[in-house]
């Protein structure tokens, strides 16, 4: 493969998972629900049912968009070729999303775009197919922990972050030269995950800090930078509290969040992509601190 039609194929992958994405976002503002808002159900976390794997950063993205329009309730995915072989069949007609992975070359020779960088990562589009779209495939039984359990683990997994929080201010934000948050107090919430979505909707903007993971949008993105950084702050929170199987609602200025997401992710194809790995980055350093470490990636 020539070295542009590499690079096309790689822009059309960015273009195709973005367009799909921002659909999404556009029909969901009808309704105030974008994608990566959820119920907090055991199966939101998308995972590949062959691996038992969940997926990561933007391919979660793109898959609640296609669950979302589908109104798939389940959160298993697999390749044609994965279901076949657990002698299950995705049902003729059925459209497949289209998920992205990425693969370091080790050697010139598996450099197929002509570029010589040794450690070059390269973008495989592939295509998967919900639970729901597939015959003949009967999964496990999933078992969810009570509300009031699920929300304690994660007043403990913030608590392990050891970010600074106080409470009782006008607004949730976070000042970076105190590196502190501040949230207002419980009462201004409509209910225990409310708050706790909106914590860790700060604690994504803490995770950006210079002495913890130093995200810099602002060299890139120039003038949307803010755009991306929300983005980035709001995908983490929601990586999260899928993970701990707490539902994710909107906030109340959610509306005017989706216009300057729209707008900068319009101007940038990549941008959510680069949104989508730095949230998936700050998850990850979340649940690094934690005293036990819970195995999720994927």
């Amino acid at each position: 493969m020539s070295r542009s039609s590499a690079r096309a194929e790689r822009a059309d992958v960015y273009n195709r998972i973005t367009t799909e994405i921002i659909a999404a976002i556009e029909a969901g503002a009808r309704n105030w629900r974008m994608p990566w808002h959820h119920d907090g159900a055991a199966v939101t976390r998308p995972e590949n049912f062959s691996s038992h794997k969940r997926y990561r950063g933007v391919n979660v993205l793109a898959l609640w968009a296609a669950a979302q329009a589908s109104g798939y309730a389940s959160g298993l995915w697999g390749t044609y070729r994965q279901w076949l072989a657990a002698d299950a069949q995705v049902r003729k007609g059925e459209r497949g999303t289209t998920v992205v992975f990425w693969k370091q070359a080790a050697s010139n020779a598996d450099q197929d775009d002509g570029d010589q960088r040794p450690g070059r990562m390269f973008a495989r589009a592939f295509t998967v197919f919900n639970l729901a779209q597939v015959d003949g495939y009967e999964p496990a039984p999933v078992t969810l922990l009570p509300e009031t359990e699920r929300i304690a683990h994660a007043e403990a997994f913030v608590a392990a972050l050891n970010i600074p929080i106080t409470e009782g201010a006008y607004d949730a934000h976070y000042r970076i030269d105190l590196d502190q948050i501040f949230m207002p107090p419980f009462s201004a919430f409509h209910d225990a995950a409310a708050q706790m979505g909106t914590l860790l909707h700060e604690c994504g903007h803490a995770t950006g800090a210079k002495h913890r993971l130093d995200r810099n949008f602002q060299d890139r993105f120039k003038r949307d930078w803010l755009p991306i950084e929300e983005a980035c702050a709001e995908l983490t929170a929601s990586f999260v509290l899928a993970d701990l199987g707490i539902a994710h609602h909107p906030r109340p200025d959610h509306a005017a969040y989706v216009a300057s997401w729209l707008s900068a992710l319009k101007n940038d194809p990549r941008a959510i992509f680069t949104a989508a790995s730095k949230a998936q980055q700050a998850a990850d350093w979340m649940w690094a601190q934690q005293p036990q470490r819970e195995e999720l990636a994927a």
